[in-house]
């Protein structure tokens, strides 16, 4: 057994991969999707589905790691706001060399802060920088990086 993908549904699949490209570095893999039929009607339950988007390859894992798939229904329903304590779905996490850095990239890109960047030392872990952020749909994303201590060797 292997993870496989995360979903996430938009209005625009294009705006919102063309975020996580240019913030994440986050690569197509192709096809494009363009998928419908009588078993997608029956697989998502609905009638005459018709989804369009990409699976983007996440950075460090190349183009046979986990991916996350942005597609777009001909339909979509509207959803609640997201909030870091919702249940279910919380946020996508990604571990950077710098985190000022993407946030700037972020914010470029049509993102926004959700709280302030932080830092705090984790017990018998390191010491952690991140803060929360949402992409360009309101998605909650952390951005993150870990300086691990490492035990004195005697």
């Amino acid at each position: 057994m292997r993870f496989a993908h995360i979903n996430i549904i938009t209005d625009n699949w294009k705006r919102l991969s063309d975020f996580y490209i240019n913030v994440f570095d986050c690569t197509p893999v192709l096809p494009k999707r363009d998928l419908k039929g009588d078993w997608l009607d029956k697989a998502t339950d609905i009638q005459s589905a018709h989804i369009r988007g990409i699976h983007l390859a996440l950075p460090g894992y190349g183009n046979k790691g986990p991916t996350l798939e942005i597609f777009q229904y001909a339909e979509n329903n509207e959803n609640l706001e997201s909030l870091i304590n919702r249940k279910g779905y919380g946020h996508l996490a990604f571990e950077v060399a710098d985190v000022e850095d993407v946030v700037s990239r972020l914010l470029d890109h049509g993102g926004t802060l959700l709280g302030e960047i932080v830092e705090t030392k984790i017990p018998d872990a390191g010491t952690l920088e991140f803060v929360y952020a949402k992409d360009n749909d309101g998605n909650i994303i952390e951005i993150q990086k870990w300086n691990i201590e490492r035990p004195e060797v005697s």
